[in-house]
């Protein structure tokens, strides 16, 4: 069965064919004259080299606390100039590792991690930047805080010995058994760090939040979402007491009396 394309005759069909025979037939003569004499055939212009990639940035270096000082100076508002916060909703940066500061800085610039201040603070930031920052807090310690007596039992089963029976990972299997972090896997400082803020974290992993899609970063909400509020209260409550033994801590033994 045949078909017709709507709105054309079969004689117009026919003049549009031969016309296109003809043009096909002059074009195929002239490719395959020959050059007139005394020129020279043009070779195609030749295709633009597409330009080569620019060189990618150089490594950035080790940081540098000296010039990190200065590049810190608008983190102060809110977490201290030397990184001790006394706003707890802001964390402490005393002491966290250089190479966490510029991982989450770095978060915060690509959109990994959400916050829309921490977003216009690390935009204009350069990677070197990022580590001379994360030097600069490095370099400094955290004050000690204190934790409510009443939660430390819960709180240091949980970070010392998690819940087994939970899937409960121990906190200090990646943080240190004294919340010092482990920087060479990026697992942060928590000593010391106030309660508001790491109970905040928690129950905002606890209710789905990530701070990136790749493994590393999905540890702790996987973990907060195995803990009920009474556990992230008792935990965060004992690492914000969690600081290294200070001569203060030391309770003088008594003297024995012959």
């Amino acid at each position: 069965m045949g078909f017709r394309f709507a709105g054309f005759r079969p004689a117009a069909l026919g003049s549009a064919a031969a016309l296109i025979f003809a043009l096909a037939a002059n074009a195929a003569m002239a490719q395959s004259a020959p050059a007139k004499a005394g020129t020279t055939a043009q070779p195609a212009a030749a295709t633009p080299a597409t330009p080569a990639p620019a060189a990618a940035e150089a490594a950035a270096k080790p940081g540098d606390a000296t010039a990190g000082q200065a590049k810190a100076a608008a983190c102060g508002a809110c977490h201290g100039m030397d990184g001790n916060s006394t706003d707890p909703q802001y964390p402490k940066l005393a002491g966290q590792s250089e190479q966490y500061i510029a991982h989450q800085l770095e978060n915060f610039k690509s959109g990994k991690r959400q916050n829309p201040i921490m977003l216009g603070m690390a935009t204009p930031l350069s990677e070197q930047d990022m580590h001379d920052v994360g030097a600069y807090f490095a370099s400094k310690t955290a004050l000690p805080g204190v934790a409510d007596q009443a939660l430390v039992e819960h709180g240091q089963q949980l970070f010392r010995e998690g819940d087994v029976k939970r899937g409960i990972p121990a906190c200090m299997a990646c943080h240190s058994i004294d919340g010092r972090g482990n920087p060479g896997a990026e697992f942060p400082q928590l000593q010391s760090q106030h309660a508001q803020y790491v109970e905040a974290t928690l129950k905002s992993w606890h209710d789905g939040a990530a701070w990136g899609t790749d493994a590393h970063s999905q540890i702790m909400p996987g973990i907060a979402q195995k803990l009920d509020a009474n556990d992230i209260t008792a935990v965060a409550s004992y690492i914000e007491g969690l600081h290294p033994a200070t001569a203060s801590d030391v309770q003088p033994q008594p003297i024995a009396t012959p």
